[in-house]
């Protein structure tokens, strides 16, 4: 068993990805200790967030690439009790929405340009393709990761609420968006109940998903049994259930009534301005 006092950055990797699929150790420093050691976290103290968390973590989200400097993505803070409790039952019951003291909802955003159009009298042509949406939640995506990398060196705790997205006309309506704004997911931000943190999940092994030159699928059945392993061990000792990946991924795309309602997603971001051509 690799430890972390013989070798640091393998210590690392091999939490990643499981012992027996180590990759190579190149250049390292304390931002990628930071990074790998990344987990999602399920269960908040009620404590407070320092003053300015909020806008230190905007900050840092600003800080992400964003298409063409088009910069199309907002987000909005949520911390009174009683909508908390309506995202997380929009989320299928998820306790720790209510629970962190912060949950952000972070936003496709295209209105700014919309009124951009009005206000200067102009027709942005491009604005109604599948394309800019698609930019739209991308740059969302981009900025929340930064956010999530900022609250993590501060000490924070964080999970991704993906579940949102069951019920976006009724996030709309909570947040009084705009038409040409979409919730595309959230953000719970707090300090970690102790017995929600839980052992570093590990991820494919890199030859199933890092190639070089050209796309390959050597060894991938190979691969994923050697994974479905590995990740059944560590859902055993932290989640009760011995489930391998497979399995997960079988369970959740089997079925469309797994899709929680986003199967009808297309109609709902018409709806919100998306005309998606």
């Amino acid at each position: 068993m690799i430890v972390a006092s013989t070798n640091n950055k393998v210590a690392a990797l091999a939490r990643r990805y499981g012992d027996h699929a180590v990759p190579a150790a190149g250049p390292w420093n304390g931002t990628l200790d930071l990074l790998l050691a990344h987990r999602s976290v399920r269960g908040y103290k009620p404590d407070a967030l320092p003053a300015g968390t909020f806008e230190t973590l905007v900050a840092a989200g600003q800080s992400a690439a964003t298409s063409s400097n088009m910069q199309t993505w907002s987000v909005i803070a949520v911390t009174d009790p009683d909508k908390k409790a309506q995202f997380a039952a929009i989320a299928g019951g998820q306790k720790h929405i209510e629970q962190c003291p912060l949950f952000l909802v972070f936003l496709a955003d295209l209105s700014r340009h919309h009124r951009i159009e009005a206000a200067d009298g102009v027709t942005l042509e491009g604005l109604p393709y599948l394309e800019t949406f698609l930019v739209s939640a991308i740059d969302a995506a981009l900025a929340a990761q930064n956010a999530v990398i900022a609250a993590e060196s501060l000490g924070l705790a964080t999970v991704y609420i993906g579940a949102l997205r069951n019920k976006p006309l009724e996030v709309a309506r909570l947040l009084a968006l705009p038409q040409g704004a979409m919730g595309v997911f959230g953000l719970c931000i707090g300090y970690a109940a102790a017995s929600a943190v839980v052992e570093v999940k590990p991820r494919l092994p890199q030859a199933a998903i890092a190639f070089h030159e050209t796309y390959k699928v050597h060894d991938e059945v190979a691969l994923r049994r050697q994974y479905d392993a590995t990740l059944a061990a560590f859902a055993g000792r932290n989640e009760g259930v011995a489930d391998t990946w497979t399995r997960r991924v079988m369970n959740r795309l089997g079925q469309v009534r797994m899709l929680g309602g986003r199967d009808k997603l297309k109609d709902a971001l018409q709806a919100l301005g998306f005309p998606l051509r």
